[in-house]
Formats: C-alpha cells, structure tokens, sequence
C-alpha cells in the first residue's frame, strides 16, 4: 500500500490529493483500508515525504526532493532545458550525446526557463512520436537575472525581455523599480517565482538607459550574459598595488633582451601578450622563442584579482569594445609586451631546422624586449614582397617559411580546416557602422597561428605524454588542463553527409584521414557560394564542441594527441591555470586534485561559450543598425536558408541576413521541399533553392529582437553589383573558437584582444 500511494504522487508531482482521492486510486474501499491510507499519508507528512499543499487544505503533494529516490525506475532523467519561442521547450538529456531530446509542452514547463538544469518525468512513449514529459524540479536555476524594457502601469510594473528564450514578463512591484522609467533598460532579478502565478516577481538591481543608445544596447549584451559591466574597487585598488619587475625579478630568469624580438598583432591592439624571437644559430639550425606574458607572476592565486578573473573565465570581445578579464594595470600596461620595454615572460623555446624539424625544447620563465610592434597588414607587406631591412623583417620571412611547413604538414596528418567569415565593422565616432566587410586572414595570420599552436602542443605532450625512463615508463601523467575536441557523433555525421549530398557534394567515411580530406575539399568548394554558411554551421554541429577537461582524449579537430591552451593568459583563465601548473610541475611539485581542476574546466569553457553568445549578439546588433537606415535599399544576396516560415537571405559581402517571409510570395503559393532545401511555386514551378542569387530589399529592422526582414525584388529590377570585398575566402589551417573569435572555429592556438586577425591565434 505504501508502495502504491508513493507511485501516485510520483507520476503526478504537480498535484496535490487528500486522502479520499488516493483511497480510491489505490482500491482502499473498506473502512479498514481507507484508514490505512490515511496513517500512511500522515507518517508520510511527518516524515517530510510529502508537504501539504498551501492553497488546499487536507491535501498533500510529494516533496521535490524525494524524486532523487528513484521511486519510479526509469521514469525521471536530468536534462537541460532549450527554451523555444511560444514556451515550448525540450530538454538535453545529461550524458550520451545519442539521447534524444525531450519535448516539453508549455503547460508542462514548471517554470523552468532557458538554460536550467531540470529534472523530468517521462510521458509513455507514442508511436512515431519524440518522447515527451514534464518537469517535475528545477535543480539549478541557469541565470537569476534578465535584460530589457520596463513597461510601467498606474500600480506595478514588467520588464520585457530582450531575450527571445524568456517566455514570459517579469512582475516588478513600483516600489521595487529603482527609479527606473517606462520605456527605460534596465537589469531585473528575479526573486521569487510562486507555484500559482503565470509571472515570476523581481526587482531592478540596475538602470541602463534609453533603448537605441550603443552604450546602453552594448552593456545590455553584457548584462544578458552575466558579465559583469566593472571590476569591484577591492581588485582595482589591488591592481593599482602591482609593481613593474625589479632587478632581482629580471636576474632570476634566462634573458633573452638581446635576442631579435617581435610582436605582429592588429594595428589598434593594446595588450601584447605574445611574443616571437629568432635567432640563426647557423648550420642550417635556429633557435625560435614563443614568449608569452607572465600574468601568474602578478596575479597569485586567492587574490582579489585571481577571484575575479575566475569568475569572468575570458574577455570578452564586442564589435566596439573589449570587457578584458584583468584590470587594465595588468592587461594593457604590466603584462602586455609592449616595444623598448622589459617584460617578464613564460616562454617555449625550440631548436628547429631548415625543414621546420623540431631538435629541442625548453620551457622556463624568461625577460624580453622587443624591438618591433609590428600590426598584421605591415608583416603581411613584408612576406608578399619579400623584401626585409632590418632583423626583424628577415625574421619573419624565416618564420613564415616553417609556418607554411607546419601548416601542410597538419592538412597531412589530418587536421581539419573548420572557419568561418568573420564580420568586421567600421564604426563612426559615435560607433555607428558606416560599413560591413568580411576579413580575409592570409601570411601574416597564420604565420602566428602556427607557433601559438607549437606551442600549446609541446606544452601539453611536455606534461601529459608518459615519459620513459631506464627502459620503464614513469609514474602516471599528473592532473593538467587540456584542450579537447572530441570525435564527431556518428548519427549526427551520417545526416550531414546525406545533406550535402543532396546539394552535389561527396563525402567518405572510411578512415579519420578519408573524413578530414573530404572536410576539407568541401570547405573549398563551397567557398563564396551561397550554401557556405549554411554548411558551415551544419558541419561545426557534426562535430562534438572543444573545451576544457583535465581529462585528455586529444582534440580530433587539430590531430593532435595532446593539446593546451598557454598561448593567452591574458584573456583566458585556462591559460594561467596551465602557467601555474607547468611551473609547479617542473619544480617537481605534486599533482593538483583532478576532481577540483575539473570544475575549473567545466567553468571555464561554459564562461567560454556565454563570452562568444555575446559577441555573436553584439555582430547581429550592429548587422541590424547598419541596415535600420537603409529601408528600401536593394542588395544582391545569396539564400542561404529555407523553412515553413519563409526563405532567408544574406546579403553579398556584409552576410547581414534576413528572413523573406512565405507570405510575401504573391506571384503563387509556394510549398517548402524541405529534403531538398528549397521552395516551389505550385503553378509556376518556380524554385528558390539554396545558394541562389536573388536581389532583396530591405523591408523592416526590428533593433530589439535584432531581426531584419527583406522583400525579393522583381527580376526584371536591376540587381546592384556586390560589394568589391565579397569575395571568396582563403581557406586557413584547422582553428578552434577562441575566446573572442566571432566564428566558428574548431581548432586554435590562442585568441587575441582586438577583435581581428589576432583572433585567429
């Protein structure tokens, strides 16, 4: 009887019944058996079991918390909730990636929202149907705080999310508003959320200003992804503590200010955080140092500063502005490596020949002075015309010789080459785009790209490869932070090689050598087409995502064995984890806890993914205010996607992309041929497919929801050229997304500050 009362409340965590009702779901029809019902529910209420319901006296709901007791095997699995538009939802079931996702009906929800790690009951399962279920707890809240309009009425007030992923309004009492005003942005926490109300209750913690304005719509991104808009006055006054090295700093540490040295980053850079040195040490033989900022030498662990930079886990990179994860005392000035100044490093030195062979290495803190700030376009002179007057510039073509080795030989071995366009803007003095274009990486890039990379992965395999010794192999590897990128999901890979096959292009299968390949000729031969994006982004989502885990398995996108990230501690927290390892490990100290680094690196890499969401929402931002004033306006575009809604476009040479709706189709009414990724006119036959060129007009831009609609213009209507610099990208090496790249890579050594071609490190 127990047992039967227990699996009532179970499968129905939501409702609440008194005695009578579970009398008579169990069958308890006689005097005797209704008793024992009710001694049982009583003990059950004692024992905390089950909790009366407020709003109906004499009856009982089953405590949250005893559905960790397994009390229906196999009905409840974990999950993250994917919060769609109209409060329909599904959820990511924890674990093997093959699970299917669970759909949730809106009314099944619990208030759970976007993001937030829930517990589900499993509905029986329909033929033909997803599974489906409801949530029965919300174990951990994602984000307590949400951006947006406040709509103000005569005796309370909401806020209107910015984000498309809350379903409903949040209730602000006047006397929790803060001063805010209607129409104002501003930043709301939510309080409390109780069971019988449609609107959770929340307050404004902070004011940001008038929708429109940048600096407003800028920190409103932010915001939205818990990034903090300032550093505490507890780490600025710590910042403002911080020495510049002393003599005895300098004497510790092999010296290398006599030695050629260089930094090549974007021409509007501040912070330096690497460094090149090249030294010809003759038969054929060189010596190249990877010279990288020795953040932990100022930044100790539990300091303000370290605390505070956890938290944030990287910068983050706008389209107008930097959110560094250090003070500006260190980011821009002590740590960064600027020309005829000393600065203290943590480097990688290596011994290589004529063949870019690596002989030799050697790891250890170090003191440099560079003698040449180069930006990427003025290296970039150098290596086009060969033409070098000074050590520095001799340098650099050495460097790119053996970076072009290192690149082919990762195209051999198997790497895959995963990049995307990155947008750039430029911005007027009030930071309104005047124009959108498509960087193009080319030498200079990539000659930096490959020692980051060489670096990272002699680190990692300094650490990480079992080393022998007396013919024994040692003790076993000690806890270090990886880099890793695991192999790509097989159902997940099969849909997209039957998609692309679809649009003309051939994919094999057989070996991990056979699939990099095939990657790679597809990705140069859909280059400049319309369907590029598309795949693009199909093709990232074949691929299991890179991040952060003291346990290794390799990362699949480079095809390397042992991988890190050292190059960037700046603007990584990864990075100044592996310095403080390294460094601790060769002192011979002991192992850290892998279960505590652990959490770090799953930190880190979520702190990693909310960073690049941001800078993603700050490029459909500007995208969307760089065509507000253009209503009307025609532009060649590419389709490059199609769905019952409509067809959407990108607009040549700026990828601003929007939806031309179906209704907007009036010569015929078109039906949506999804296995083919196209639309066709009933009567006419017309096709639009994607990849097709059509010219659109600008219709509507909605700034908020940073949506834009076009209109298809006539055929008849003259199509405008394209833009001169919409022009077919130059396939790079294997990248992965670094912190503040706005793409999709897959594969990298560091990532810069600047926003541009620093990015691709």
């Amino acid at each position: 009887m127990n047992t039967k009362i227990l699996k009532i409340f179970a499968n129905n965590p939501f409702e609440s019944f008194n005695h009578k009702q579970i009398a008579s779901r169990v069958g308890a029809h006689d005097k005797r058996s209704r008793q024992t019902v009710i001694s049982l529910m009583q003990e059950m209420a004692e024992n905390n079991i089950l909790v009366e319901d407020p709003s109906h006296r004499g009856k009982y709901k089953l405590n949250p918390e005893h559905l960790s007791k397994d009390l229906v095997p196999n009905n409840f699995v974990t999950g993250t909730i994917d919060m769609k538009q109209g409060g329909k939802a599904y959820v990511i079931q924890d674990g093997d990636e093959a699970l299917e996702d669970i759909q949730i009906a809106p009314n099944n929800t619990n208030h759970a929202l976007h993001g937030d790690k829930v517990r589900v009951l499993l509905f029986p399962r329909r033929k033909m149907h997803k599974p489906e279920g409801q949530v029965v707890e919300i174990l951990h809240r994602a984000k307590t705080r949400f951006v947006g309009c406040i709509q103000r009425q005569a005796n309370f007030a909401f806020l209107v999310s910015d984000n498309r992923t809350m379903p409903v309004d949040i209730f602000i009492p006047l006397n929790d508003l803060a001063g805010a005003e209607d129409g104002e942005k501003a930043v709301v926490e939510m309080t409390d959320w109780p069971e019988r109300m449609n609107n959770p209750v929340g307050r404004v913690v902070k004011r940001l200003g008038k929708p429109g304005d940048n600096n407003v719509e800028m920190q409103s991104i932010l915001a939205e992804y818990d990034f903090p808009l300032e550093f505490p006055a507890e780490v600025e006054k710590e910042a403002a503590l911080l020495k510049a090295p002393s003599k005895t700093d300098i004497k510790a540490r092999r010296d290398f200010r006599k030695v050629t040295t260089f930094t090549i980053d974007p021409a509007d850079a501040k912070d330096f955080d690497d460094a090149l040195s090249f030294r010809d040490l003759g038969n054929g033989r060189y010596e190249v140092g990877v010279h990288i900022a020795d953040v932990s030498h100022y930044v100790r662990p539990g300091s303000a500063i370290d605390r505070e930079a956890y938290d944030r886990g990287t910068s983050v990179y706008l389209v107008d502005r930097t959110y560094p994860m250090l003070p500006e005392r260190l980011c821009n000035d002590l740590c960064s490596l600027r020309q005829d100044e000393d600065k203290l490093c943590f480097s990688a030195v290596f011994e290589l020949n004529d063949k870019a062979e690596v002989l030799s290495h050697w790891f250890g803190k170090t003191v440099i002075r560079s003698d040449r700030r180069y930006a990427y376009e003025e290296a970039q002179e150098i290596i086009d015309s060969q033409n070098a007057v000074d050590d520095t510039g001799r340098a650099i073509l050495k460097l790119n010789e053996m970076a072009t080795v290192f690149r082919r030989q990762r195209y051999a071995d198997g790497a895959i080459n995963f990049t995307t366009q990155e947008v750039k803007f430029k911005l007027d003095e009030k930071a309104h785009p005047i124009d959108v274009y498509i960087k193009e990486d080319r030498e200079a890039n990539w000659l930096v790209e490959e020692f980051m990379l060489l670096a990272n992965r002699q680190v990692a395999e300094f650490i990480g490869k079992p080393k022998t010794r007396s013919g024994q192999k040692s003790q076993n590897a000690r806890t270090f932070v990886y880099r890793i990128h695991d192999e790509p999901n097989p159902e997940k890979l099969d849909t997209f090689v039957q998609f692309v096959a679809k649009l003309g292009f051939k994919m094999k299968l057989g070996s991990r050598k056979s699939l990099a390949d095939s990657y790679n000729r597809l990705f140069e031969d859909i280059a400049g087409r319309g369907e590029e994006n598309m795949i693009d982004s199909i093709a990232i989502r074949t691929m299991a995502k890179a991040k952060y885990s003291t346990q290794n398995i390799g990362h699949y996108g480079l095809g390397f064995r042992y991988y890190t990230h050292f190059t960037s501690p700046i603007r990584r927290y990864p990075d100044l984890m592996v310095h403080r390892l390294l460094e601790r490990y060769m002192a011979d100290g002991d192992s850290v806890s892998a279960s505590e680094f652990e959490e770090y690196c799953v930190h880190c890499s979520l702190m990693e993914k909310r960073a690049a969401d941001a800078e993603r929402a700050s490029v459909k931002y500007k995208q969307a205010e760089y065509l507000a004033d253009k209503i009307g306006r025609v532009f060649p575009a590419l389709i490059s996607g199609v769905s019952k809604w409509g067809i959407y476009a990108e607009i040549e040479g700026s990828r601003c992309e929007g939806m031309i709706p179906i209704g907007s189709l009036r010569d015929d009414y078109y039906m949506l041929d999804e296995d083919n990724y196209q639309v066709i006119g009933r009567r006419n036959g017309r096709t639009y497919k994607l990849g097709y060129p059509v010219t659109v007009r600008v219709r509507r831009v909605d700034m908020l929801k940073k949506q834009i609609d076009f209109e298809l213009v006539d055929d008849t209507e003259e199509r405008p050229a394209p833009k001169s610099d919409a022009k077919s990208r130059k396939k790079s090496t294997p990248k992965e997304k670094p912190s503040r790249q706005k793409s999709k890579k897959q594969g990298s050594g560091k990532s810069g500050s600047k926003k541009s071609a620093k990015s691709k490190k």
